[in-house]
């Protein structure tokens, strides 16, 4: 059986499902090191066109609730790994997994697939269904739904994943740096057991060999059984932090404890709920039947102290491949910019800018491919801050994603409250708004020649706004577009002419 990237005794073809989101965009170079042959079923393929592995997988558009798009996906399919989950808080996320799961188990059933592979979440034992948060309890029926559908089924239950650029691994490291002094919830004191990213991995390749007869759930962990608090404290040691003074209180409830989460880190407070929610009951592996599908080399599941090394080197070397922003976030907008010029969908309210600059477009492109995180915004950085704390506010992300390299960006990532929406390196940088708004927005920097030869920079910010609340939303910032969007354009030509790299100051 192939592990850890070692060619595969049996290539197999595999649908990955979610492969723009965290887990889903490290197993497709997995299972391709692994010489099985990859297809990704995307909503929006253009998130993976930039990927360093785009070129070699077969990518299809579609959506896991639509029957005939899934159907079509799994033609001739071997093993269908199923990596989405409906992250929102709504009434009908429930309903939308349970729905999605059931299509997918049916037509994995016609297209004659082997198996289908889920990453689900650890569930605590002797707690009934009702009492466990409603995101845990989703996970535990959409496992349900494929171990009692008709195609065999590998359900893998995972606990806090521990890896760069994981909302967990995030949550902690934030806590844990930014509060050297922290009263947190009571769920600090609930004992879980973590596992790094490389071995959810090597499990879930490991899976795609697995016998026929093997169609069942099973239990993935570290070798280490902690609470939080121990696990804040690890953290505190491998990054050389002096020690952490935690005091647990019993009065913060989930909700509460996400919008704390939300306030101290990058983690929204629609992300951090169904965390902190799972960390209510203590979630410990009650059996380690993978190992004898996907045996365990020496030293391997990472214990805890070594997981948290290896991705604190990751950040620090910015070598994060993805991060928990990979995915959209929920409730965010998703429609492109309509390729219309002239918006046959209603109102679109635009705010342009031009300034020539004596400088090549390369340079100019460096600095607009710069902007962002923290290399900043290139106008009044406190208005950037206040909307970035008032979209917190009403559970939007904010400006604390960054961003997910220094200098480069590609289709698909995240930038503070932005998503590149769209690239095309040297010349045009398009960002889609993922902050709350009554409407659709987006930004666009491009670096041109004009007619005579000169470099160009060129700016527009676009809004087509719902309803009448839209329309008010509009007017009533207008009046800040000469010092915001204004100050912006001015000051990236200037950054160019003077020859400043992203990230320099003065």
């Amino acid at each position: 059986m192939a592990t850890d990237g070692q060619p595969a005794e049996e290539p197999l073809h595999c649908l990955v499902t979610g492969a723009s989101g965290y887990i889903g965009g490290r197993l497709v170079p997995e299972l391709l090191a692994a010489g099985h042959r990859v297809r990704c079923l995307a909503r929006s393929p253009g998130k993976l066109r930039d990927l360093p592995w785009a070129g070699k997988v077969e990518t299809v558009k579609g959506d896991v609730t639509d029957a005939d798009s899934v159907g079509a996906a799994l033609d001739g399919i071997d093993v269908a790994y199923y990596l989405v989950h409906a992250l929102g808080s709504g009434s009908g996320f429930e309903e939308t997994d349970r729905r999605a799961a059931r299509i997918f188990a049916e037509q994995a059933r016609a297209a004659g697939a082997r198996r289908i592979v889920y990453l689900g979440g650890l569930t605590p034992q002797g707690v009934p269904e009702r009492r466990l948060s409603p995101h845990l309890r989703s996970r535990a029926e959409v496992g349900r739904i494929f171990l009692d559908g008709p195609v065999p089924a590998t359900v893998l239950r995972a606990a806090v994943v521990i890896g760069s650029g994981s909302a967990s691994f995030e949550m902690l490291r934030y806590l844990t740096e930014r509060l050297p002094v922290m009263v947190t919830p009571s769920w600090v004191q609930t004992r879980t057991q973590p596992i790094g990213v490389r071995d959810v991995l090597r499990y879930l390749v490991g899976s795609a060999g697995m016998p026929a007869d093997v169609d069942r759930a099973f239990d993935i962990g570290g070798p280490d059984v902690l609470t939080y608090l121990d696990m804040m404290r690890g953290y505190a040691a491998v990054a050389e932090l002096p020690r952490r003074l935690i005091l647990p209180v019993p009065v913060l409830t989930p909700s509460l404890s996400s919008h704390w989460v939300g306030l101290v880190t990058p983690v929204p407070a629609s992300i951090a709920r169904p965390l902190t929610e799972s960390l209510r009951h203590e979630v410990v592996c009650q059996e380690h039947d993978i190992a004898r599908y996907v045996p365990d080399g020496p030293g391997r599941p990472l214990p805890f102290p070594e997981a948290l090394a290896l991705a604190l080197r990751r950040v620090r070397e910015a070598q994060v491949t993805t991060r928990w922003s990979s995915a959209s976030v929920p409730g965010a907008p998703s429609d492109p910019l309509p390729t219309d010029p002239d918006w046959a969908g209603g109102s679109l309210y635009k705010d342009e800018r031009e300034l020539t600059v004596a400088v090549s477009p390369a340079r100019l492109w460096k600095v607009i491919e710069g902007i962002g995180g923290d290399n900043g915004w290139y106008s009044w950085p406190i208005a950037w801050a206040v909307r970035g704390w008032l979209d917190r506010f009403v559970g939007g992300v904010g400006l604390r994603r960054g961003r997910r390299d220094a200098e480069h960006l590609r289709a698909g990532d995240s930038l503070d409250f932005w998503r590149v929406e769209e690239i095309e390196p040297g010349r045009l940088l398009r960002l889609r708004a993922e902050m709350r708004l009554p409407g659709l927005a987006w930004l666009e920097m491009y670096a041109e020649t004009d007619e005579q030869g000169r470099t160009r920079y060129r700016q527009r910010a676009l809004f087509h706004p719902h309803g009448l609340l839209g329309h008010a939303y509009w007017w009533s910032v207008a009046p800040f577009h000469a010092v915001v969007f204004g100050g912006m354009a001015r000051n990236i030509t200037e950054a160019a002419a003077k020859g400043r790299r992203p990230g320099d100051r003065g």
